[in-house]
């Protein structure tokens, strides 16, 4: 079984299409899965629309009745997706917004099959492609990455931050274990690093596979404050 954690906020141009993408790709290779989309405290439509699709695809609402932020929308995911989650099974997290292609899951999961615990999607890799990010943006990003590398280096990993992720199941539920709520502690987008920071401490494999960021087709502004998370 996969496992698809949506963390949104006020998504309801993207998420539909994303469902429906999500949808069509798991349906190609025949893949068992839950899709399950935290409604973060959203303001606009996007309850109503990832409603529609419980009939179309087997998908669960977890729902915020006010915007708690990443980090509790991440944490709500996970630990309801490790509950249900059994041995062989991986548990995958990825944006909202349309930035981050449903496609690279497949290989991210043949990544997991062959022996890899944790598989990021990454900006660093030869193949990866950005589009429609700001160049000083760009700039900052590899600078954090630069930085995390040199100071908390992981074997195999480049990319810290972003949150399009494939865990192995099993791998999870023995952090969390391990962890218990502190596995959370950080706010906002800090919390996907140092998630990979807490997991580094359990000798994890981690893997990266390239991602063709499509920023271009985001729809609303970046939530992300890139200060607090190099902090």
């Amino acid at each position: 079984m996969i496992f698809i954690v949506l963390p949104a906020y006020n998504e309801e141009e993207t998420i539909g299409p994303l469902c429906q993408r999500l949808k069509q790709v798991m349906k190609e290779d025949k893949l068992s899965y839950r899709v399950l989309v935290v409604n973060d405290g959203s303001k606009d439509n996007t309850a109503k629309i990832v409603a529609r699709f419980r009939k179309k695809m087997p998908l669960e609402i977890i729902d915020h009745r006010k915007n708690l932020g990443l980090s509790e929308a991440i944490k709500s995911g996970l630990i309801n997706a490790s509950k249900k989650a059994k041995s062989g099974d991986v548990i995958v997290t990825m944006d909202s917004d349309n930035t981050h292609t449903p496609g690279l899951i497949l290989r991210m999961i043949r990544m997991i099959r062959e022996g890899s615990d944790v598989v990021i999607a990454s900006r660093y890799q030869h193949d990866s492609r950005i589009r429609g990010v700001p160049f000083f943006r760009q700039i900052i990003s590899f600078g954090a990455s630069f930085l995390f590398r040199v100071f908390f280096p992981i074997k195999g990993v480049r990319d810290y931050t972003c949150g399009y992720r494939a865990y192995k199941a099993t791998v999870l539920k023995q952090a969390l274990r391990h962890y218990g709520e502190k596995f959370f502690d950080q706010p906002g987008f800090s919390v996907m690093v140092d998630i990979l920071l807490k997991m580094r401490k359990l000798d994890i494999i981690a893997t990266e596979a390239p991602l063709i960021l499509r920023y271009d087709l985001k729809h609303s502004t970046s939530k992300m404050n890139i200060g607090k998370t190099i902090k």
